[in-house]
């Protein structure tokens, strides 16, 4: 999510816009960035360590918040 804040701050758009470009070009097959963004992107990923690509997201679980060893 940083990543995200990060490219739409750097972009002048706000997030939502960003996602939404996002997704139009997803839903009709399309790279949403140019090789220029890509950079900046992955610039970004670095300074936030973001190690994760989209493979990850398969395997990725949400949780509910709390620390495992807390009682529920």
């Amino acid at each position: 999510m940083k990543v995200l804040k990060a490219l739409a701050e750097h972009r002048d758009m706000s997030l939502g816009d960003l996602i939404e470009g996002i997704v139009l070009h997803a839903f009709e097959g399309q790279a949403p960035f140019s090789p220029a963004t890509l950079e900046t992107i992955d610039q970004l990923k670095r300074i936030y360590g973001l190690e994760l690509g989209a493979t990850d997201s398969h395997r990725l679980v949400e949780t509910t918040g709390k620390a495992d060893d807390e009682p529920s």
